[in-house]
């Protein structure tokens, strides 16, 4: 019986974060750094970091919008235009994508590898 139970819950799990996965995928595209600079500065550039992280280095050009603020903040976001987003590693853009989905945006676009795979022009504080 306990074997069904921890079978039940491990299912569970796997299965929310297939469903996870899917609906990030459909919320944004992923780009190559090369398609991103192509795009960005003709959209929202939107670095989801921490202060601490954006003032570090960030992407000139960038606002930054913490996700942790995402709910406070998302009204700065232009429904109408593209967003480019990136963080660290790409941990957080899935999350704010489908945030922002849910308000309304629909063009929504991922840095490949996020900041630490950038090698274009940065800007510090």
């Amino acid at each position: 019986m306990n074997y069904f139970i921890l079978g039940a819950v491990v299912l569970a799990v796997i299965l929310y974060f297939v469903i996870t996965y899917l609906r990030v995928r459909k919320a944004l595209n992923t780009l190559t750094q090369e398609q991103f600079i192509q795009g960005y500065r003709k959209a929202q550039l939107i670095d989801v970091r921490e202060p601490k992280d954006f003032e570090a280095g960030h992407i000139l050009g960038a606002r930054n919008i913490p996700f942790t603020q995402f709910s406070q903040r998302y009204k700065e976001i232009r429904p109408d235009k593209e967003i480019y987003l990136y963080d660290q590693n790409n941990s957080r853009t899935g999350r704010a994508a489908l945030f922002l989905k849910k308000k309304g945006c629909n063009d929504i676009y991922q840095l490949q590898g996020g900041f630490k795979q950038w090698s274009g022009k940065i800007k510090t504080k």
